[in-house]
């Protein structure tokens, strides 16, 4: 071959053998990403178990019995208090779908005082019984291990509600129930609601948990607790040092 025709081949052929360097530097770079990607991972993994582990099991129990419980008190001072559900915005217990879907026909017939009147007193029950469950939950603080500590602390942003509710829902069902059903059983509409719901709840119509005010108040005085007690979590989880403890700080922070 003739150098001009090597030549003349050789420029011919430059935009292909360009274009291949060029995506194989983009292979490269992509490759390089990834590696770096993997690698930043990889340490922060790594840095998260080693702070975890340089934890004590001493300082890792403390720590949670110290959240549990500030999380607990805090629930409970916040919704057992005139107010903490009644006019509540974010916590007050609505009426039961069944009475809020045909709400406006029964205030059309008249029934508007004995509607506010329940809704009244649905949510002051709900205020007199959150008190009764700082015991369960200190209770429940007091029982728990070191293995407990440790599956909270690294089981999730809901893994104190989590354990409360493993331990006490049953307990608060069994002491929130009477003082509800107490104040809101003397009301007429409150029993011409069972009577409805409770035919309902035969047929499947409403859940066997709303099929009496007191069931269905007391189930949303439980959630509502669990609800609180989540909040104190996750703001613990977010900033540990802003609690000012140093304890909650140093283990939460760990976890950071």
């Amino acid at each position: 071959m003739r150098p001009q025709e090597f030549q003349h081949r050789a420029s011919d052929n430059g935009p292909v053998y360009a274009g291949r360097a060029q995506a194989h530097r983009r292979t490269l770079g992509r490759i390089a990403i990834h590696a770096l990607a993997l690698a930043s991972l990889v340490a922060a993994t790594g840095a998260s178990a080693l702070d975890l582990s340089s934890i004590s099991n001493g300082d890792a129990a403390s720590a949670v019995r110290v959240a549990l419980q500030r999380g607990a008190d805090a629930a409970v001072s916040q919704l057992g208090r005139p107010g903490g559900f009644l006019g509540n915005g974010k916590w007050e217990i609505p009426l039961p779908d069944p009475l809020r879907k045909t709400e406006k026909l029964l205030r059309f017939a008249g029934q508007g005082k004995q509607l506010d009147a329940l809704k009244a007193s649905m949510n002051r029950a709900a205020e007199a019984a959150v008190p009764q469950a700082k015991v369960l939950l200190a209770q429940a603080v007091k029982s728990m291990r070191v293995s407990d500590a440790k599956a909270i602390l690294t089981g999730g942003p809901d893994s104190v509600t989590r354990f409360f509710r493993s331990k006490t829902e049953n307990s608060l069902r069994d002491r929130f129930k009477p003082i509800v059903a107490k104040q809101v059983s003397t009301l007429g509409v409150a029993r011409q609601y069972d009577a409805l719901a409770g035919q309902g709840s035969k047929f499947g119509l409403i859940k066997s948990d709303a099929a009496t005010m007191d069931g269905y108040v007391t189930g949303k005085a439980i959630d509502a607790l669990y609800a609180m007690i989540g909040e104190q979590e996750r703001a613990l989880r977010q900033d540990p040092i802003g609690t000012g403890s140093k304890l909650l700080g140093k283990v939460f922070g760990a976890l950071r």
